[in-house]
């Protein structure tokens, strides 16, 4: 609450702060550390983060633009970075000095127009040139730690366009991906930061198994507002991180599995995180709608609703895999139709970006035609995200085709009539 205060518009203090802790740490000072430490705590302040990695300060008082001024927070940033030596005495002011600008500059990170202008600097190569210089093993490295920081950075600038591109030519998925296998924390940074950066399937360890199941379980654990215990709280990844990761993991399994196949995408396509990805977009399709009844207690952002449709246009060959012996199905039919009428709505929801309504159109046509025959994994996704909605308060019939008529059995609005059997048909006597 003091943060956001202290950076209210007609507020002079955060020019005034910013920048006497920027000169301190320009001067290269002994101090220098806690300097980056009071920043790092004031963009806890997302509103905060632009405001700070703006900072350009000019003695003539004409705007200067921080990739220009030697004197801006970046560029001097960059600098304490770039000339650290190799290896830093622990604990020195130096090396206390390069962690905690690094764990600033994860936080700078965040936003995408901040991470734009770190990826024109040397801070890219010089996080990857941290972890790749470590002689702890991933495993030994504590919170708050150099690495830690390090390849939280790296991840944050990963999933950004205008940050991406300087982190692959510094090479930093072959740095980053021994560490996917250690699990934990460190694995699943390095997991989503690898499929941020195009990595292959291949790349991924024991078949993708262990990074479909801890991105798939952050996303649950995000949207139920929680954290996992001694390893992040809720709050430190954002959905719109943690489906994106999920949709570039999706992707990269349907590039291996090719035209045919969907051995790679199977071990993505799981009831339990494909029935999340519908909930994802049914939540945000509900609070766009001003006459929808119910709600659910997480509203996820535009972004992460788009990369759950991309998620699952990328999984469709093995959501739709037909069940053997093939067989028709009354309730792949109705998920079929619910489904995919819940995805025409979505693209047609203000706010869409083109290319996730193109997205929905393909998926829900593709599903809309696999209605003839029984799909056991979409029959189970939907059921879940059904129970989901029952749950939630929300209601059922939001997403039911009106091409079809209703569904007649002895508990429908028939149920006056004697019905003769209750196995889903109902013959009237």
């Amino acid at each position: 609450q003091d943060k956001g205060l202290l950076f209210l518009p007609e507020k002079r203090a955060p020019k005034a702060v910013i920048g006497g802790l920027c000169k301190v740490i320009a001067e290269d000072k002994q101090e220098s550390y806690l300097c980056c430490i009071c920043l790092m705590n004031l963009s806890f302040l997302e509103a905060s983060i632009t405001t700070i990695l703006q900072h350009s300060p000019s003695p003539s008082g004409k705007e200067k633009a921080p990739l220009d001024n030697p004197a801006s927070l970046i560029r001097v940033l960059e600098k304490l970075l770039s000339n650290s030596p190799a290896a830093p005495k622990t604990s020195s002011g130096k090396s206390e000095g390069v962690r905690w600008a690094c764990g600033l500059i994860k936080n700078l990170a965040k936003s995408e127009e901040n991470a734009a202008v770190i990826g024109k600097t040397d801070i890219p190569k010089c996080v990857i040139e941290n972890i790749r210089a470590s002689t702890a093993p991933p495993s030994r490295w504590t919170s708050n730690s150099l690495e830690d920081f390090s390849l939280f950075v790296i991840l944050n600038l990963a999933q950004w366009p205008g940050s991406r591109e300087a982190l692959m030519k510094a090479g930093a998925v072959d740095v980053v991906k021994p560490i996917m296998a250690e699990g934990d924390l460190q694995g699943l940074k390095a997991t989503m930061a690898c499929a941020f950066l195009d990595a292959p399937w291949s790349s991924f360890p024991d078949g993708g198994n262990p990074a479909a199941k801890s991105v798939s379980e952050l996303m649950t654990n995000i949207v139920e507002k929680k954290g996992k215990d001694g390893q992040y709280a809720y709050g430190v990844f954002k959905l719109y991180t943690a489906t994106k990761a999920y949709a570039d993991l999706a992707k990269s399994a349907s590039k291996a599995d090719g035209t045919e196949g969907d051995a790679n995408t199977k071990v993505l396509a799981v009831p339990s995180a494909v029935a999340l990805n519908f909930q994802i977009i049914s939540d945000l399709v509900l609070s766009a709608m001003d006459d929808a009844e119910g709600g659910s207690k997480y509203v996820p952002d535009a972004m992460s609703a788009e990369h759950a449709v991309t998620a699952i246009e990328a999984m469709l060959p093995a959501i739709l895999q037909a069940g053997e012996p093939p067989r028709k199905s009354a309730q792949s039919e109705k998920a079929c139709g619910e489904i995919s009428q819940m995805l025409l709505t979505y693209a047609d929801i203000s706010g869409t970006s083109p290319q996730a309504k193109t997205s929905a159109r393909a998926a829900a046509e593709k599903i809309k035609e696999s209605a003839s025959s029984a799909r056991p994994i979409l029959e189970i996704s939907h059921d879940l995200w059904t129970q989901y909605r029952k749950r939630e308060g929300q209601p059922l019939d939001q997403f039911v085709s009106n091409d079809k008529g209703v569904e007649v059995d002895e508990s429908g609005p028939l149920d006056f009539l004697p019905c003769a059997s209750s196995d889903g048909g109902c013959v009237i006597a």
